[in-house]
């Protein structure tokens, strides 16, 4: 993984980096080059001091003289996704390895975080721009459909891609989504090395199916199909974990609980990183969430809606303590032998119902077992 060599580095992140940072864990580096709006123009953020139009769950416009994301009540909802995109291997369609959704209710005190399965069956809408008929099959499968381009094989859009995934989790939660971030491989480690490492509690042993010790990558094995070499291994405990420790660590399924182990470690990594930006009120400081959203490069694709700015400014006074990682429990759907893919149980399907009424706190208090515990 390529590291950023330039003169200036910020020492800071921003709090909507880290909660970005959610859908890159699964492979992803979170970094903003552009804003894509929902018309699909693309456009630079403007000046701090400046807010985007009302949308859903914004208040009218605040005067210009207003801090930033003064107009942003909530409720919101940001739909965060970790893309893989192995740039390297010709014709490879990006996938999403991480679908998660971020719900932040009216008034902005709380939040809640949870994943979809990579696996989730799903049913995927039609979608003209990229000549896909629509079916139902895995999620991560919607970002390669809804990124094709007519007529040119070798070529995929990921804001695109973004467009038809973000239009079958909707249809499958039954949230709107205000904003969303598309993150690829190449810098989440610089994400966590700005803010000094992470400290996080490893919950069971991980043996990395990705990295060696020293963090550099296994070599692929001979006669394909996996890796060889030493491999580096995050024993149970409370850990400090630089960039690519964080990111090899929250990427590996194949472990005790699967993709299920995965997300949980995700959204403890996230929640992690969010404690530390909120600890340090970095999202209360418009100038350093602009000067990362300018330094950290292009492998993040900003979807929205509220500029990231105004939206980490609205959520800087969010208490680590209201911020609930949120396990929904699935299993296997599968004919025979033949695996499908993943469905969630009646209890993950209930959550939704409650969250999208607005009963999210009371539901859990009924259901703690869907806590992530941290």
């Amino acid at each position: 993984m390529a590291h950023e060599t330039g003169a200036r580095r910020p020492r800071r992140a921003l709090l909507l980096a880290a909660l970005a940072a959610v859908v890159l864990v699964a492979g992803g580096a979170l970094v903003v080059n552009r804003l894509v709006s929902d018309d699909g123009p693309q456009r630079r953020p403007g000046p701090v001091a400046t807010t985007a139009t009302a949308t859903p769950g914004t208040a009218p416009e605040p005067s210009p003289t207003a801090p930033p994301g003064a107009g942003i009540t909530g409720p919101l909802n940001l739909l965060l996704v970790g893309v893989d995109t192995r740039v390297s291997v010709p014709g490879w369609e990006p996938h999403s390895d991480a679908v998660l959704v971020l719900h932040v209710p009216a008034g902005l005190d709380r939040a809640y975080l949870f994943s979809l399965p990579r696996d989730l069956l799903v049913d995927i809408p039609a979608f003209p721009a990229s000549g896909y008929k629509g079916g139902r099959t895995k999620l991560t499968h919607a970002m390669s459909y809804g990124s094709r381009v007519p007529g040119k094989p070798k070529e995929h859009r990921v804001a695109q891609g973004y467009e038809l995934l973000r239009s079958t989790v909707s249809g499958y939660t039954g949230l709107r989504f205000d904003a969303g971030a598309v993150i690829t491989f190449g810098g989440f480690d610089k994400l966590v090395d700005t803010l000094g490492g992470v400290d996080l509690y490893v919950d069971e042993r991980v043996v990395s199916l990705h990295r060696r010790p020293d963090g550099k990558h296994r070599d692929p094995a001979p006669s394909g199909g996996g890796y060889v070499g030493p491999q580096m291994v995050y024993e149970k405990g409370q850990r400090h974990l630089n960039g690519w420790q964080a990111l090899d660590y929250a990427r590996q399924r194949y472990i005790a609980g699967g993709d299920y182990a995965r997300q949980r470690h995700q959204q403890q990594l996230i929640r992690a990183l969010t404690a530390k930006i909120l600890d340090e009120n970095l999202a209360r400081q418009p100038d350093r969430v602009q000067q990362v959203v300018d330094a950290l490069g292009d492998t993040l694709i900003y979807a929205g809606g509220p500029r990231i700015v105004d939206i980490a400014y609205a959520l800087g006074g969010l208490s680590v303590d209201r911020f609930t990682p949120v396990a929904l429990p699935g299993s296997g759907v599968g004919k025979g032998r033949a695996y499908r893919g993943e469905e969630l149980k009646p209890l993950g399907r209930q959550f939704l119902t409650a969250l999208k009424a607005g009963d999210a706190e009371k539901f859990l208090a009924a259901h703690p077992e869907l806590r992530v515990k941290n």
